[in-house]
């Protein structure tokens, strides 16, 4: 079968603005990280890798920005993915109150991020915030506090927060992948005389790795770009203590003019978050391959 070479043609469009949105931005990042541009004037110099050195040797806010960001992703990775799963597990059936479910769960998905900020703003509030109030009803009135404002714990407060917004999100992954699991297994399974835990192990999570990658590096990837919500809820204070790398990108870019540092951090970000991911995915491929 001959293919018309017009068929190419339809390429085109999306080769253009994968282009304009992310080739020519990165290559951009990458040409003025390594000079001095201030994102205003049109000269600059080329500095070479002195930004890239200020990032790696003398600046405790970026190295903190990375701390708090990897700490962020460890939680709403592992707390997101267990979420997901286990309400998957239970709303698997298909079921009009189970269609119900699975539309209320995914509905914080469809909002904007400064909503839900917004949302959880009113909830977080330490006076009159729905969170302290009901710990105050069930007489838990010790475990009432400044949820945003304390740096102990702003940023399991965040991570709680994209949790609520996005396992709806991945609920709806890992319930496509347990269709996908021919029941035949699970019956003869039960003839066996296995568990329900025997039957997780052996059957269902082997099964459900591909969808576990994408839940997962879709996750980690989610958190390194949760800029709006943390930008909405705390722009990264107190103290730092909720500044993460792109909220970190946008002070120095906007508030202290430095797009050429902003830019070297940018490319590092990258370089974290792909790094992140292959690990992961072999992480994962690994453990699909042993069973």
């Amino acid at each position: 079968m001959k293919i018309s070479k017009s068929i190419y043609l339809f390429f085109i469009p999306g080769l253009v603005l994968y282009s304009i949105f992310f080739v020519f931005p990165t290559l951009s990042a990458l040409f003025y990280s390594f000079t001095d541009w201030d994102g205003i004037s049109a000269d600059f110099n080329f500095i070479g890798f002195e930004n890239y050195q200020r990032a790696a040797a003398g600046d405790s806010i970026f190295m903190k920005s990375v701390g708090n960001n990897l700490e962020f992703m460890f939680f709403v990775a592992v707390f997101q993915t267990l979420v997901a799963l286990v309400f998957a597990i239970f709303l698997v059936k298909n079921t009009k109150f189970n269609y119900f479910l699975r539309a209320l769960f995914f509905f914080p998905t469809i909002l904007s991020s400064v909503s839900v900020a917004f949302i959880w703003a009113f909830v977080y509030d330490p006076n009159l915030g729905i969170l302290n109030q009901l710990l105050s009803l069930l007489g838990l009135e010790f475990l009432t506090q400044n949820w945003l404002g304390n740096g102990d714990i702003a940023i399991y407060s965040l991570a709680f927060t994209q949790v609520w917004f996005h396992a709806g999100q991945m609920l709806i992954i890992f319930v496509a992948g347990l269709h996908a699991i021919p029941n035949d297994l699970y019956e003869a399974a039960k003839i066996e005389g296995a568990s329900r835990w025997q039957i997780f192990k052996k059957i269902t999570w082997p099964l459900l790795a591909p969808s576990a990658t994408i839940v997962i590096a879709y996750t980690t990837i989610q958190s390194f770009q949760a800029f709006d919500l943390v930008f909405a809820l705390t722009g990264g204070g107190p103290n730092y203590s909720t500044e993460i790398i792109a909220t970190y990108i946008y002070s120095i870019a906007f508030r202290g003019y430095d797009f050429g540092y902003a830019s070297a951090i940018s490319v590092i970000f990258m370089g974290i978050i792909a790094l992140i991911t292959y690990i992961q995915f072999k992480v994962l491929r690994s453990n699909r391959v042993s069973y």
